[in-house]
């Protein structure tokens, strides 16, 4: 699901996002755009409206996670990674 967001600071490896709870996430610069990204300041500024979705949350980290990608396949959701099947012989 894609929620939307306001850009609080832009770094060197992504961007902050407020998205309405008490710790602003994380989009790393790897999950700004579809595409390579070498300066995220070329890509977002702060106060800039974004939508974003939520890739992991760690409760004891006090970490989110995010991405602006389109279409972003979820691997890990709210920091439980889901264990991949097993092959069997």
């Amino acid at each position: 699901m894609r929620i939307p967001g306001v850009i609080t600071n832009v770094t060197t490896f992504g961007a902050f996002v407020d998205i309405g709870v008490h710790q602003d996430g994380l989009v790393h610069i790897s999950q700004l755009a579809n595409r390579f990204v070498k300066d995220p300041g070329q890509v977002v500024r702060v106060n800039q409206r974004v939508m974003v979705t939520v890739l992991d949350v760690e409760l004891e980290r006090n970490r989110i996670s995010l991405s602006m990608k389109e279409n972003v396949d979820r691997p890990e959701r709210y920091g439980k990674k889901q264990e991949k099947p097993q092959k069997t012989k």
